[in-house]
């Protein structure tokens, strides 16, 4: 009977303790810590060091550190390399912080929404669900084969590459595109 009592506890504190089963995705080479902040995590990402910077010249750390919930849609290195040449460096241009804001914010939801609630809300509304910004923007998601994707306000198309990094404040999606306002 001890011995019995031994096995069921090991297996009660396996199937309690933090599994690969459930390890949130590795992001641009980097761990996830569910316990950290969506600051804290994007900065260790090689893949998003361009937003960290953009998130840093726009004033929004501490937001992004504060409780949230929030919801990011995150572009890569790689997004933000497709937009037109010197939009980037534009951007990073303290008089321009404000567009730089908007356009960051438009990639944040005042939610914790993984992505099954995303899709849920897609089916709900009938293949097309309106996310509503705290940047102000509305942009329309949608699933297709799978994926998440999110049209901005100018036609532009961002895919969810990797979905559901669990955040201490909320989540992360990461993103193949910038999703860009209608200005």
């Amino acid at each position: 009977m001890k011995n019995f009592k031994l096995i069921f506890a090991a297996t009660i504190i396996a199937l309690t303790a933090p599994s690969a089963l459930f390890a949130n995705p590795m992001v641009g080479g980097a761990e996830m810590f569910p316990t950290k902040n969506i600051v804290e995590n994007a900065v260790n990402s090689a893949n998003h060091t361009t937003l960290v910077a953009a998130v840093k010249a726009a004033g929004l750390v501490e937001t992004l550190m504060g409780d949230g919930p929030f919801t990011v849609f995150a572009p890569t290195n790689a997004a933000f390399a497709a937009l037109p040449a010197g939009t980037v460096e534009t951007l990073l241009k303290p008089e321009n912080k404000a567009t730089l804001t908007k356009i960051l914010t438009c990639h944040v939801v005042s939610a914790n929404a993984m992505s099954d609630a995303i899709v849920k809300m897609v089916m709900d509304d009938g293949g097309k669900h309106t996310i509503k910004t705290v940047g102000g923007c509305a942009f329309t998601a949608w699933v297709k084969d799978g994926v998440i994707s999110i049209e901005d306000g100018n036609g532009g198309v961002a895919n969810v590459t990797i979905a559901d990094v669990a955040q201490s404040n909320g989540v992360i999606h990461v993103i193949d595109a910038v999703l860009l306002p209608k200005m």
